[in-house]
This record gives structure tokens, C-alpha cells and sequence, in this order.
């Protein structure tokens, strides 16, 4: 179905869903239930259908709320042949995303109100869903001076990051932060020493070596975080850090959390579901960074998710076309699309065992919205109506090619995957029905 433009006249609905299994990462739980929802918002749970209101039977499949997708690249303004923000929220609507978390690594980055202000401007006019964006942290991310932090806050930023571009020179990451925290502001970190890491497209072990690649050691991101992590104590910022991928890292995470410091973690769907080994014979799709960990660091990080040490899971969604990935693996753009990938690699860890269904909407919907002072992610009397009906054992083979992102760089391409987006809502409007 052709999707509404977030910024066209909402009509006043009354719409019941019913017989659904309700998702609920708020309380923890899953239930059959049903869910009223009149003029965008929910207004009651569990009560029967009122008179003149559209029912919707879920047939017994998953309604939850909308993933709210931290950490999302959008190519427009400066790249939109790899992706625009019309194309990156109709693969939103698809993968049952209804608050995208843009990122600043645009051409020019987000670095002035102006920009921040342009880019918002479009993504109403143009996306059926929901898109905030961050600020850099330094202007340009070239690390040097400090952005205009409380212009872009009151111009609507929900974070400062420069991305994986790391402020290398302390005395300026110092100051962002003391600045920061004068104002209430998130600062999301990218923890790796960059000395360590530079020029390094693998993760130092047996496989990397057997395959030529340069390599760093997990170290490099436990002494990155060390380091930021002493600058958060200095401070008292709020923290974020954007992934947290290694297990030589969970302990000092840990030590930060329970030493009161505010910080919290993500790690991306990929770290979470594959492995170095999925590199084989070169396969850039799956080149990343930070770079695919031991199958015993991805062990650990679905167990840290368990435990809610790590606090978010996002797709990190990073479109390249072609001719940035077929080249070299060395000489290959890191990253990959995860917009409509999100929901089914995270039904791998649900299918595994390793995470029940409120856990993994814990840390794609409600923590995000929590830490970004959002509304949704909540499935209450009061939230906003952002929801995603999927059917968690629904079967398909991924084409890469049926994608609605620009780029089709997938490492999920071919693969057996289990769950399916039925259905998307935004403000209680469909934007997005699966069609068999």
C-alpha cells in the first residue's frame, strides 16, 4: 500500500485490535490481549470493541510497539544515490521501524541548526515515519571544536556523536562533555582507541591471520571505553555507548553502571547474530565496524543483552552502494543496510533461545525511547500508537533485490529467515501491510 507522508492530515480513528499476543517490554511480559487505540494514541487495553470502531483481528500474532532504530545513516543531504530519507523511511515502514534515530554523518554533517532544521524539514514532507536526528559532537566530526551543542538542542537533537569518527584529543572530548552536562544533553561514544584500530578490518585471531587481514585486538575498544569512561566520571554526563561488542569490555561496563555512572550500551543486530568466521572467502557485506567478533564475544553479548547490561539493539543501518563494496575486502566501505532486516535477524536470538520477545522489544523500542525522552515504546494507556504487527515464525528466503532501501548491501542476502512485518503503524495510521 502506497505509505502516508508524516505530515498529511490524520484522520480521528477509532481502530480494536484484537486476539492479539501482546508484546509488552515495559512490564516484561506476553499476552493475548486487545488494544483500543482513538486518534493516534492508545486509550485502553483488554476493554471491548466500542460502538463505530474498526476491529482488526491480529489472529493471534505479535503486536508490539514500533522499534525505535538508534543509530540510523540516511544519505540525504550528500549521498542520497545510496540513500534518501523517502527510501530509508519506506524500509523503515517495512521492518516495522517507526522512529528512526538519524545520525549526523551527513554531506554537510549536522553540525548547525541550519542543517538540523533542513534535514527535519524534508523528513516531514517525505517519510510515513517518525525520524529524529542527532548533532555532531565537534564541527564537521573533525574532532577539533566543539559544536554549537545548546543551539541544536533547543533546534530539536536528541543526541551528540560524531559517529565512528573519534575524538582523539581528550582535552576537547572534555570539554563537549562538561558542556553537555550543563545542559542535560546525551553524548554517544564510539569506543575504540583509534590508534589501535586504524586502517584494521578484522579482529585479531587465528581467522584474521589465515586470511592476511589487518587486525586489531578487542583491547583497542576496552581501552577506549576506559578512557571515555574516565572522562564520564570527571563530568557526569549522560553516556552512550554506541556498540559494545567485545566481552573484555562487559566488566568495566558493569563497574561503570554500578558505580552510578549515567551510562548505557548498544551493540547492532550483526554483533549480535554473526560471527568473524561469517567473513569467509573476503564477503564485504560483512565487513563492519567495529569489525565481526569470536563466536564467544557474540555469546556473551546476547547474554549481557539478557541481563539488560546492554541496554539497546539497533541496526546500525548503513547503506553503500556497489561500487563501495565491490573491491578488496581491506579496500571495502564497512557496514550494511538493517532497516528491513532488523526484526527477523533479531527472531534468530528469540528461535535460539538466547532472548524472549519482551527482551529484545526492551532494547529495540523501549529503552531507545527511554533514553531519548520519546514517547513510544510502550504498549499503555497514553503512548503513542506506533506499533508493529509481525509473525515471529513466518519463513522466507532473503532477496537482497526486493529491498526498499536504495543499497542492497545485505549480509543477509539468500539467507533462511524466520519473521515477518505484517503490518506498520504510525499514529495509529497503517503505513506499511505485508501483501501476500
Amino acid at each position: 500500500m502506497a505509505p502516508q507522508a508524516a505530515n498529511s492530515p490524520k484522520e480521528a480513528r477509532v481502530i480494536w485490535f484484537h486476539n492479539a499476543r501482546l508484546i509488552d517490554p515495559e512490564h516484561g511480559v506476553e499476552r493475548l490481549g486487545s488494544l483500543l487505540v482513538q486518534d493516534g494514541m492508545i486509550t485502553e487495553l483488554d476493554g471491548p470493541c466500542p460502538d463505530g470502531a474498526e476491529a482488526r483481528d491480529c489472529a493471534g500474532k505479535c503486536l508490539a510497539p514500533g522499534i525505535v532504530d538508534m543509530g540510523v545513516q540516511v544519505g540525504e543531504p550528500g549521498a542520497q544515490h545510496k540513500e534518501s530519507l523517502r527510501t530509508a523511511g519506506l524500509a523503515a515502514a517495512k521492518g516495522g521501524v517507526t522512529t528512526i534515530i538519524m545520525r549526523p554523518d551527513t554531506t554537510p554533517a549536522i553540525d548547525t541548526p541550519e542543517v538540523l532544521e533542513y534535514v527535519t524539514r524534508r523528513a516531514e514532507a517525505r517519510t510515513p515515519v517518525n525520524i529524529r536526528a542527532m548533532a555532531t559532537l565537534t564541527r564537521a566530526r573533525e574532532g577539533r571544536e566543539m559544536s554549537e551543542i545548546g543551539f541544536l538542542l533547543d533546534a530539536g537533537a536528541v543526541a551528540f556523536t560524531d559517529g565512528d569518527r573519534i575524538v582523539g584529543d581528550t582535552k576537547v572530548l572534555a570539554r563537549c562533555m562538561t558542556y553537555a552536562k550543563g545542559l542535560g544533553a546525551l553524548i554517544i561514544g564510539h569506543p575504540q582507541d583509534g590508534g589501535l584500530s586504524d586502517g584494521a578490518c578484522a579482529t585479531s585471531g587465528k581467522f584474521a591471520s589465515l586470511r592476511g587481514l589487518p587486525a586489531v585486538s578487542p583491547m583497542a575498544e576496552r581501552m577506549g571505553f576506559d578512557r571515555d569512561m574516565g572522562l564520564v566520571e570527571m563530568t557526569g554526563v549522560r553516556y552512550h555507548a554506541d556498540q559494545i561488542t567485545s566481552a573484555r569490555t562487559l566488566p568495566a561496563l558493569e563497574r561503570a553502571k554500578r558505580n552510578g555512572l549515567h551510562v548505557t550500551a548498544g551493540i547492532s543486530i550483526h554483533h549480535l547474530t554473526l560471527n568473524e568466521m561469517d567473513v569467509g572467502d573476503y564477503r564485504t557485506f560483512f565487513k563492519f565496524t567495529p569489525p565481526l567478533r569470536s563466536e564467544t564475544d557474540r555469546g556473551a553479548m546476547v547474554r549481557a543483552v539478557a541481563e539488560g547490561l546492554i541496554d539497546v539493539i539497533c541496526s546500525m543501518h548503513t547503506p553503500q552502494d556497489e561500487e563501495s563494496k565491490r573491491l578488496p575486502f581491506e579496500e571495502a566501505a564497512s557496514g550494511a543496510v538493517g532497516l528491513e532486516t532488523l526484526l527477523p535477524a533479531a527472531m534468530r536470538l528469540y528461535h535460539s533461545e538466547g532472548l524472549s520477545l519482551p527482551q529484545i522489544w526492551r532494547a529495540l523500542s523501549f529503552n531507545p525511547a527511554q533514553l531519548l525522552g520519546l514517547a513510544a515504546g510502550r504498549l499503555s494507556v497514553g503512548a503513542p500508537a506506533d506499533l508493529v504487527l509481525f509473525d515471529p515464525d513466518a519463513p522466507f528466503v532473503l532477496d537482497r533485490f526486493a529491498l526498499r532501501s536504495k543499497s542492497k548491501n545485505t549480509p543477509f542476502d539468500g539467507a533462511r529467515m524466520e519473521g515477518r512485518v505484517l503490518a506498520t503503524y504510525v499514529a495509529g495510521n497503517c503505513v506499511y501491510e505485508h501483501k501476500v
